[in-house]
C-alpha cells in the first residue's frame, strides 16, 4: 500500500500554467549553486542616465545566485520585505504570493561559504506546529515585514496575505502572526497570535536593545476596524504595550539611542506608551538605521527625494534628488557603519532594468548621486536572467559589502516576475 501511495503522489503534477511556462526551480548553468562576476559592462549606463548622476570608476565584484525552495510556481515568487545583516550572514524573506494557502520563506546567506539555507518555511512550520485551526482556510504567503535580529539572537518578523481576497470570514480569517526564528537552530516560535483581530501585519520594525515589536497592519475583508492599527509589543514579556489607529502603513523610522517611533507626523515614545504624539516625521517609505550622527535617511511614497531627519533635534531636512533615471519608487535604503554612504535601488515595484537596475550611492556629505554598478544587461545577456526592484537590501557590518534580493523573470517567462535571487555587491574600497 505504501509503494502504491508513492506511486500515486507521483503522478499528481501541478496543472500546466501558461503564465509560467519554464520549469521550478530555477537554475544556473551546469548546475552552480552561486556565481561570481566582475566586468567593465557593469559601468555602461543606459540612455536615460541623469544629468549629474555619477558612474563609478571600478567595477564591483558581484555575486549571483537563485533563492533555493522555489519548487513550485508562485504567483509570482516575490519579496516584500526588507533584510538585515550581522556578521557575514544575511537574512532575508521571500513568498510565493498564493492565495488562500501558499508560503514563504526565511532564509540566511552567509557570505564566508557562499551558501544559502532555508531558515524556516512557514507552510511546514504551520502544518506541523498545528497552529492553525480546522476552520481557517488560511496560511500566510509573504513576510511583508522587516526580518530584524533581536539582541536575544532571535530574528523577528510577522505574517501577510497573498490577494486581499482571502481575508475573509468565508475563509476564517482571524488574522495573522509574529514570528521568531533563531538563525543557530532555525527554531521557530510563535511570540503573538492575531495581535490584531482579523488583521495582516504587512509592516514592522524591531526596537534590537528593547525587543519591543513594532507593527502596522491591513484590515481584513471582514474586519470591524477598518484602520490601519499601530501596536507596540514586548517580545520578552508578549505583553501589548499599546495599540491605536493611525498606525504606519509600510514604514517607520526608529530612533535606536532614544527608544523613539516616527511616522506620518506622529510619534511613539515606550517611556509614555499611553498615548501618541504630534512630530515633523514625514511619510516614510524606506528608511535606515540611525547613523552615529544620530541621523535617520530615507525616502516617502513615490518619490526617490532623499530627507534626513535628525533624532536628536527632531528636525527634518531634505537633502535632494536620488533618482539616477526614470525610476522613484524606493523601498529600502540602508547606511554604511560610517553614515556617510547610502545604498538603495529606485524601481522597487518594477521597472528597475529600464534604468539599467543602478545600485546606487549617495555620499550624504556632497550630496552626490554616484551608480556603483548597472546589472541589467549584463546578468540578461549572460544568465538570462532580468533584475527588475527590490523591497529588500542589506549594508554588511563593515560597510563593504551590499546584499540584495530580487524580484525578477527568466527569459521565456511572459509574466511580470517569477523568481526571486540574491547578489552580493562587493563595494571596492576606492568608491568608498
Amino acid at each position: 500500500m505504501m509503494l502504491i501511495a508513492i506511486f500515486l503522489a507521483a503522478l499528481v503534477q501541478e496543472k500546466p500554467d501558461p503564465r509560467y511556462p519554464l520549469k521550478y526551480p530555477p537554475a544556473l548553468p551546469d548546475g552552480k549553486e552561486f556565481v561570481t562576476d566582475q566586468s567593465p559592462d557593469f559601468l555602461k549606463p543606459p540612455p536615460n542616465l541623469r544629468a549629474g548622476v555619477e558612474i563609478a570608476k571600478t567595477a564591483p565584484v558581484v555575486d549571483f545566485m537563485f533563492y533555493p525552495g522555489q519548487d513550485h510556481i508562485g504567483v509570482p515568487w516575490s519579496v516584500w520585505g526588507d533584510g538585515c545583516a550581522a556578521g557575514d550572514k544575511y537574512y532575508s524573506a521571500i513568498g510565493d504570493h498564493r492565495s488562500p494557502k501558499g508560503t514563504a520563506m526565511v532564509c540566511e546567506y552567509d557570505a564566508t561559504t557562499k551558501k544559502m539555507r532555508i531558515l524556516v518555511d512557514l507552510k511546514k512550520f504551520f502544518e506541523s506546529s498545528g497552529a492553525i485551526p480546522a476552520d481557517m482556510n488560511y496560511v500566510p504567503s509573504k513576510i511583508h515585514s522587516r526580518v530584524d535580529l533581536g539582541s536575544d539572537g532571535w530574528l523577528y518578523y510577522s505574517t501577510h496575505r497573498g490577494s486581499p481576497g482571502t481575508t475573509t470570514d468565508k475563509n476564517g480569517y482571524k488574522g495573522d502572526w509574529i514570528l521568531r526564528t533563531h538563525p543557530e537552530s532555525a527554531k521557530t516560535e510563535i511570540v503573538a497570535t492575531y495581535p490584531v483581530d482579523k488583521h495582516a501585519i504587512p509592516m514592522s520594525v524591531l526596537d534590537p536593545e528593547r525587543l519591543i515589536f513594532y507593527g502596522g497592519t491591513a484590515s481584513g475583508k471582514d474586519a470591524a476596524l477598518k484602520e490601519i492599527m499601530f501596536f507596540a509589543l514586548d517580545v520578552r514579556s508578549k505583553k501589548m504595550l499599546f495599540t491605536s489607529a493611525d498606525g504606519p502603513e509600510r514604514c517607520a523610522i526608529l530612533s535606536s539611542s532614544t527608544g523613539r517611533l516616527y511616522w506620518d507626523r506622529r510619534m511613539y515614545d515606550p517611556a509614555k506608551s499611553h498615548l501618541l504624539q504630534e512630530s515633523v516625521a514625514p511619510r516614510v517609505r524606506s528608511a535606515t538605521r540611525e547613523t552615529p550622527q544620530g541621523i535617520v535617511y530615507g525616502t516617502s511614497d513615490r518619490t526617490a527625494d532623499i530627507w534626513a531627519f535628525d533624532v536628536k533635534t527632531e528636525t527634518l531636512s531634505t537633502l535632494g534628488p536620488g533618482a539616477v533615471g526614470k525610476q522613484e519608487y524606493t523601498t529600502t535604503i540602508d547606511a554604511d557603519p560610517t553614515g556617510r554612504y547610502l545604498y538603495y535601488i529606485p524601481g522597487a515595484h518594477g521597472g528597475a532594468a529600464g534604468d539599467g537596475a543602478p545600485v546606487v550611492q549617495f555620499d550624504v556629505q556632497t550630496k552626490k548621486r554616484k551608480v556603483i554598478a548597472f546589472l541589467h544587461s549584463y546578468y540578461l545577456e549572460k544568465y538570462g536572467y532580468t533584475l527588475d526592484g527590490t523591497f529588500g537590501s542589506a549594508v554588511d557590518p563593515k560597510g563593504e559589502k551590499l546584499y540584495v534580493t530580487w524580484n525578477g523573470m527568466r527569459k521565456g517567462q511572459p509574466r511580470f516576475w517569477e523568481s526571486c535571487a540574491l547578489t552580493v555587491i562587493h563595494i571596492p574600497a576606492s568608491e568608498r
